[in-house]
């Protein structure tokens, strides 16, 4: 990857774009339509997370005989801290 300046801070590999994140609000999505969104407050070279004030979305697909996709918020819920260590897809 080639050095980029972003804000001051040079980015030369992709973790280099989670740490400028640490302390800022990130939108993780997970497999199974599950969402995070909260504070960054650490991560490691296996993309584990640590984050804060952390809201998680659920989503569920449901089809109906017309085969039309309907997509429904199942569970939205808010967790003071959360420590995860699923395979994660960053939405920057």
């Amino acid at each position: 990857m080639a050095d980029t300046e972003t804000g001051g801070a040079s980015v030369s590999e992709p973790l280099d774009l989670v740490r400028l994140s640490l302390d800022e609000i990130v939108f993780v999505k997970l497999r199974g339509d599950r969402e995070l969104k909260g504070r960054l407050h650490a991560y490691d070279s296996h993309c584990n997370l640590v984050l804060g004030d952390v809201e998680e979305t659920i989503y569920v697909v449901e089809e109906d005989e017309n085969e039309e996709e309907t997509v429904k918020v199942c569970l939205c819920l808010h967790i003071s801290s959360m420590r995860t260590n699923y395979r994660v897809i960053w939405i920057i």
